[in-house]
């Protein structure tokens, strides 16, 4: 295969890819066929195939990008030199944010079949940010098992952004405003912030 070749399946790879994400972000989890990818990318029904052999590929490096993107957002709001406990807020809200703005790729994000497969080192894109909350955990509660409470936040934090996109946290505390829950978990999960 020449290198013109090769730039062409890695472009079209790539647009598959980005065609995917652009339809999970505009139309939800529903809308990620293989069929409706490659007709918005332009290709025959069975092109897809020839670079994702399985829908899980397709759809565990389409999720890829919403692990590289929710990572990028999370770095570039992290203040590093501010103590742990304000970095994790920061972390969360942004977590929550891009729940909330970007809900069909969330979703996509956290499917089990995805994760457990392991397909295109999917693991590897979606763990370093649970670690970095891991090791933000372990400053603020050293005594505690840094992994066993950065899990209980994040599930946490997940129930949140579920329940409120739902409409049931917004029912049942008449609340308009998702931030007085996140500091209530934060409290909850790392104590109370030092005055």
């Amino acid at each position: 295969m020449s290198l013109n070749e090769n730039d062409h399946e890695d472009g079209l790879r790539a647009r598959l890819v980005r065609v995917g994400v652009e339809l999970v972000n505009a139309e939800g989890i529903q809308a990620l066929s293989l069929r409706e990818i490659a007709r918005r990318a332009g290709v025959s029904h069975g092109a897809p195939r020839r670079y994702f052999p399985a829908h899980l590929d397709l759809l565990s490096a389409i999720a890829r990008q919403g692990f590289a993107e929710l990572a990028a957002r999370v770095a570039e709001e992290d203040p590093e030199g501010a103590p742990a406990r304000e970095r994790i807020e920061v972390l969360a809200r942004v977590y929550l944010d891009y729940a909330g703005t970007r809900r069909g790729m969330y979703e996509l994000m956290f499917r089990h079949d995805l994760l457990e497969s392991g397909r295109l080192g999917l693991r590897e894109t979606s763990l370093p940010l649970f670690a970095h909350l891991t090791g933000l955990v372990a400053r603020v509660r050293p005594e505690a098992d840094p992994v066993l409470l950065a899990g209980a936040l994040w599930a946490n934090l997940h129930g949140i952004a579920q329940l409120w996109h739902w409409g049931s946290l917004p029912l049942a505390t008449g609340g308009d405003d998702p931030g007085p829950l996140l500091s209530a978990a934060l409290d909850a999960h790392l104590g109370r912030p030092a005055q």
